[in-house]
């Protein structure tokens, strides 16, 4: 199954809204790169990091890639600021000479590229001081996904080939951080970041996991619509409530940041 990332008014109510969470954390995290300097956003996505350096950083400018054209367009039209940039590009090749760019930084991405050595290599050849990638801890600590594939797996244990979890190990502190020293970083650090997840109700944690925008909701928009129903009833009835019938979960993902 193709993980597919494209349709922005999907992918804001299933993870753009935490994403944006943690991309504050993120960026006050990353220290000093300097006022007036560039920045690159790869795999920029809905521009959530993007519109977060442009508020915390007072950057010279920000250059945001992404792999999707719909979601370059998408991001180009919820970032309005002069300062920002959007482009259709390769993380793998990205389209800048050496050292073009102060920092590169990268959200909820690292994972998804097919190759991620080759990536952070380059966006190690394209920035001269700074580096920095935050990605979710699908395994334990993101709870919308973790609840997901738990019921999922519970009702058909195949579906444990594509829990991100399992299928992405490099979304944890130890591998992150070798694979930032093996591509020449230095001064290299990881730290977790949290974030509430906190849902109206069933239907508002439900409804996102029907846009088919990653993993959790392809698989569930694959699904006939009889195991779906039963995927949403083991849900509903595992899943912890709040005396207001709220849901509340955390969402942590692992930021690893190192100098070039």
């Amino acid at each position: 199954m193709t993980d597919v990332w494209e349709v922005g008014d999907a992918y804001e109510p299933y993870v753009g809204r935490w994403s944006r969470m943690v991309a504050t954390a993120f960026v006050r995290w990353l220290g000093d790169v300097g006022e007036g300097v560039r920045w690159l956003d790869v795999g920029c996505g809905t521009g959530a990091v993007t519109a977060t350096v442009l508020a915390e950083a007072a950057p010279a400018a920000v250059a945001g890639l992404d792999p999707s054209p719909a979601f370059v367009r998408y991001a180009a039209r919820r970032v309005a600021d002069p300062r920002a940039a959007f482009l259709v590009g390769d993380a793998t090749a990205l389209p800048l000479l050496d050292g073009a760019v102060e920092a590169v930084v990268s959200g909820l991405v690292l994972n998804f590229v097919t190759d991620p050595a080759r990536a952070l290599a380059e966006m190690v050849r394209v920035a001269s001081v700074t580096v920095g990638v935050y990605v979710w801890d699908y395994a334990e600590g993101m709870g919308m996904m973790r609840a997901f594939w738990d019921a999922a797996v519970a009702l058909e244990p195949g579906a444990a080939a594509l829990d991100e979890g399992p299928r992405f190990p490099l979304c944890r502190p130890e591998p992150l951080a070798a694979a930032f020293l093996a591509a020449g970083l230095s001064s290299v650090d990881t730290m977790p970041i949290d974030v509430p997840m906190r849902f109206r109700d069933f239907d508002d944690f439900w409804q996102p996991f029907l846009g088919g925008q990653g993993p959790a909701p392809a698989y569930a928009m694959s699904l006939p619509e009889g195991r779906r129903a039963a995927l949403r009833d083991r849900l509903r009835a595992e899943l912890p409530y709040d005396p207001d019938g709220g849901i509340s979960l955390t969402a942590r993902a692992w930021a690893a940041r190192g100098t070039v």
